[in-house]
């Protein structure tokens, strides 16, 4: 009694048409689930955040606190 020899040809073609579908859709699943997990919130929370940011209070409050060394602060 021997073993019968593995079937060879046309392996590759049979493997990819069943595992190639399957990785498509699960990149299509993993794309999606990174755009509206990952960089919409992403958006969102920087739209928010300009939203409210006064960049002239911030430079203001930068100026005071001496961290430019071109611009002295006021009470200098």
């Amino acid at each position: 009694m021997s073993l019968q020899k593995p079937i060879m040809r046309g392996l590759l073609a049979k493997r990819l048409r069943f595992h190639l579908p399957i990785a498509f859709a699960l990149s299509l699943v993993a794309a999606a689930a990174f755009k509206y997990g990952v960089t919409e919130p992403r958006k969102q929370a920087y739209a928010e955040f300009y939203k409210q940011y006064d960049a002239m209070k911030e430079f203001n409050g930068m100026k005071e606190a001496g961290i430019f060394e071109s611009v002295r602060p006021s009470g200098e």
